[in-house]
């Protein structure tokens, strides 16, 4: 169900003159280009971080991810025309009628004109209104970013349908999985539902996915509200641009070994027979496969066990995991440097540095991929008080304002409402 959250509960630590900005700006911005649509209503769609559970959702595993305080803020206002224009930022302006252009194809693979139509064509798919809206949108969630711009752009569009057309009546599930058939079938991208899902529910939340269709969602409540690290983010400089077939591979690799034991996905095969059978299934699918999908089943483990730790602020067992997850994604998954990247290896660069300089941190510290991997950023837990030291010689290698410091927010896509709705 969609709910209005108020203003400074949204953005807690900032200041009235910072919130004045950023909304006065994309209220000028809207009022500029949409003169004849009233005064619109306000939404914010954050982006997400995955904490555990790297490339499992797709063969139905689990996951644990929480939704970040960087968010794609929008103002708009419905119109009774069909037409959907969306302008965000610098970009084209995005123009979609509703009556001719739901369908996928060449001209939206890759485009936010596909993101928008996929998301309406998921609704008139399972037979919910859709309808026009004019909107002006801006962002602080980097593309590429590995903090999943895309999930929140898709899932700010599903809110905005369903409170201007589905009176509010969709759960963040629904708008989840609406947003992922958008980016499967019309993006061109095989994701997951992970992402999905961690910006549309908000806060920090343990997902298994082993029934897709109704994934089981159990919030982590009391996740790092007493912890006095940072959640750092690194942007390698990397592109995600043409590494399409190298996500690809991964969920190929999981479903060649789940189809050797005659299942769809790797998470309905059993371990045990797994291990059991070794030899045959290395003869069958070859080595990439097996150690991804001995990946997999090590990953859904370490996902229970970060729960358990987190539920009695178990930080320090918690950061062992994190390296051990880190550890698997590059050894076993292999999402680190992509086939045939030579010598431009940015991730493993980053992750390299990163145990340099976290090991004469005064406390521990852990460190992992973030997200798709093979470009892109990196995930560390880094002590507060030596977070300044970390992003400096982050910054250092890879450019300055390449690492930041985030929070967990606990909203996931929602109508702003509230501080005189919104410095109205």
């Amino acid at each position: 169900m969609s709910t209005t959250i108020q203003l400074f509960d949204l953005y807690p630590g900032t200041s009235e003159s910072e919130r004045t900005e950023r909304f006065s700006s994309l209220s000028r911005k809207f009022h500029t280009l949409f003169p004849a649509c009233g005064e619109g209503r306000f939404f914010s769609s954050p982006g997400r971080t995955e904490i555990a559970g790297n490339h499992t959702d797709h063969n139905h595993g689990k996951v644990l991810a929480g939704s970040v305080n960087l968010d794609i803020l929008a103002l708009a206002a419905p119109r009774s025309d069909g037409k959907i224009l969306l302008q965000s930022d610098d970009m084209p302006l995005c123009e979609i009628e509703l009556d001719r252009d739901l369908n996928p194809g060449p001209d939206k693979n890759g485009t936010s004109l596909g993101l928008i139509a996929g998301v309406c064509r998921a609704r008139v798919n399972r037979g919910a209104p859709v309808g026009g809206f004019c909107a002006v949108a801006t962002s602080n969630v980097p593309q590429g970013s590995g903090v999943s711009s895309s999930a929140a752009f898709e899932n700010l569009i599903g809110l905005i349908e369903n409170v201007f057309y589905g009176k509010g009546e969709d759960s963040p599930v629904r708008i989840a999985k609406d947003s992922q058939y958008a980016e499967n079938v019309f993006f061109g991208k095989p994701c997951g539902l992970m992402d999905q899902i961690a910006c549309a529910q908000g806060g920090v939340v343990a997902i298994d996915f082993e029934q897709a269709d109704s994934p089981v969602l159990a919030p982590v409540e009391r996740a790092f509200s007493d912890w006095d690290y940072d959640l750092c983010i690194t942007g390698t400089g990397g592109t995600h641009a043409d590494l399409t077939d190298e996500y690809a591979s991964i969920p190929a690799d999981m479903k060649k070994i789940a189809s050797f034991f005659e299942k769809d996905f790797l998470r309905q095969v059993d371990p045990a027979l797994f291990y059991a059978r070794l030899s045959e299934v290395r003869s069958a699918c070859g080595d990439r496969a097996l150690m991804r999908a001995m990946h997999f089943f090590r990953e859904n483990e370490r996902v229970e066990r970060m729960c358990r730790a987190l539920s009695r602020s178990d930080y320090d067992e918690f950061l062992k995991i994190v390296l051990e997850s880190g550890s698997s994604s590059f050894c076993r998954l292999q999402n680190i440097v992509p086939s045939g990247a030579g010598e431009e290896q940015p991730v493993a660069l980053a992750l390299a540095l990163s145990e340099e300089v976290l090991g004469r941190a005064p406390r521990p510290a852990a460190w992992r991929v973030h997200g798709g991997g093979f470009a892109g950023t990196i995930l560390a837990f880094v002590p507060r008080e030596y977070t300044p030291v970390y992003r400096r010689e982050m910054d250092a290698l890879f450019g300055t304002g390449s690492c930041r410091a985030l929070q967990i927010r606990p909203y996931g896509a929602v109508q702003i409402g509230g501080e005189s709705d919104v410095l109205a």
